[in-house]
């Protein structure tokens, strides 16, 4: 049974427990937990004020009446005949004197609560009332934003600095690092942009307290989150998204299948007369997307992937997942693209490496005419390493073997 100072009650803390009440109805939180988080407060409190001359006693409890408001601080001291550590130990009849039943040994609880606690009581529940309020704003929030990673938002820039741009999400702020820039973007207070949620943590000390929420707008998932947004058969699961390869600010080539036979994936995506993939580049600031259709057979994907420029033979390892590409001399600068991006990118999004050969070049690999060397551009051949071959030319794969990816060290089409 503990033993208070009938001086320190009083009924100006009632406002304590009140705010105490409405914090937990408001945010959700146990009453419990907020006293305790007051009561573990005041005893820092307490300990931080304590005279140097004082000793604190080792075992301290602090506890707020749950009616009234009030504080009171107990030390716990064992009951000795003769005290040798003032702050740990009382004597029997100091202890008798606060309660008649306890005996040599016990532990008893003695009221050390300093004059003019009560108004640190006020003060630090105050404090902690605020902070609590903070910490359950902020877990919602990262409640809130944590479930849209991998999603897109529409963020207002609110400033620069160094490290990244800093963005209005609504209920909380956004970083883009440098890092995640658009080459050639810029960024201005007021701009409003659309972003890639990358992660959320819930804090931490870049540029932004609370919760940071971390975008970008290089992301593949960028472009394959405003697709779904602009084309209602991907939404429905109808027109999937297989892959995506991108170089963000310049070109995005892009993947995709139909479920369903009679729907056209490619022209679900630009939509009519253009306008869905039109509303995608914009957002994109004019980036240039390729819509590829997908397939399962590694050949036709990759002669696909090549697009804007006509394939005409394909030679598959698929052990290696390599192959060789044929094309026309006058698409072989096409095929490749500027800087070879055309082919990188194509590389990529199919996940095989690509090597790419003009007709001629392929005639004088092969010791073959130029007239005969494939000339179909829409009904191209297809070659696999296990000699299975599609098409009625001559091109002999052990010689292919043989000259596989041989000279791919010394040969600037090879990816």
């Amino acid at each position: 049974m503990r033993t208070t100072k009938k001086t320190q009650q009083t009924t100006g803390n009632a406002a304590i427990i009140e705010a105490v009440k409405a914090l937990a109805a408001e945010k959700d939180i146990p009453e419990e937990l907020l006293f305790g988080a007051i009561e573990e407060a005041l005893k820092a409190a307490y300990k931080k004020n304590t005279s140097r001359e004082e000793t604190i006693p080792a075992n301290l409890s602090v506890t707020m009446d749950r009616k009234s408001g009030d504080a009171h601080v107990f030390a716990r001291k064992t009951i000795v005949e003769e005290v040798e550590d003032e702050a740990n130990q009382i004597t029997l009849d100091e202890a008798k004197a606060i309660r008649a039943d306890y005996r040599m040994g016990d532990i008893a609880e003695i009221e050390v609560t300093p004059t003019g606690f009560l108004r640190t009581a006020a003060q630090t529940a105050k404090q902690v009332i605020m902070q609590r309020i903070r910490e359950a704003e902020q877990g919602k929030i990262y409640d809130q934003y944590s479930e849209k990673e991998n999603e897109v938002l529409t963020a207002i820039v609110q400033r620069t600095e160094n490290r990244g741009v800093v963005l209005d999400l609504g209920r909380a702020e956004g970083i883009m690092e440098t890092s995640e820039y658009v080459p050639g973007e810029e960024y201005h207070i007021d701009d409003h942009i659309k972003v890639y949620v990358l992660e959320v943590n819930r804090t931490g000390r870049e540029m932004i307290r609370g919760p940071q929420v971390h975008v970008s707008r290089i992301h593949p998932g960028l472009v394959k989150r405003l697709f779904e947004m602009e084309v209602p058969e991907i939404a429905a699961g109808v027109v999937q998204i297989k892959s995506i390869a991108r170089e963000a600010g310049s070109r995005t080539k892009m993947a995709v299948h139909s479920t369903e036979v009679s729907i056209d994936p490619v022209g679900a995506c630009v939509g009519p007369r253009g306008n869905r993939v039109e509303r995608v580049v914009t957002e994109l600031k004019n980036e240039k997307i390729d819509i590829i259709k997908w397939s399962a057979d590694p050949a036709e994907f990759i002669a696909n992937a090549l697009n804007p420029a006509h394939v005409l033979s394909v030679f598959v390892a698929e052990n290696e997942k390599a192959c060789r590409v044929v094309v026309p001399d006058n698409q072989l600068s096409l095929a490749i693209g500027k800087e070879g991006q055309n082919a990188r990118l194509a590389a990529k999004l199919t996940g095989w490496r690509i090597d790419i050969k003009s007709q001629s070049q392929a005639a004088q690999m092969f010791d073959l005419p130029v007239e005969e060397a494939p000339e179909e551009p829409l009904g191209y051949q297809v070659y696999y390493e296990n000699n299975e071959e599609q098409g009625d030319t001559e091109f002999s794969l052990p010689e292919l073997r043989e000259m596989e990816f041989s000279s791919a060290e010394d040969d600037d089409d090879t990816l």
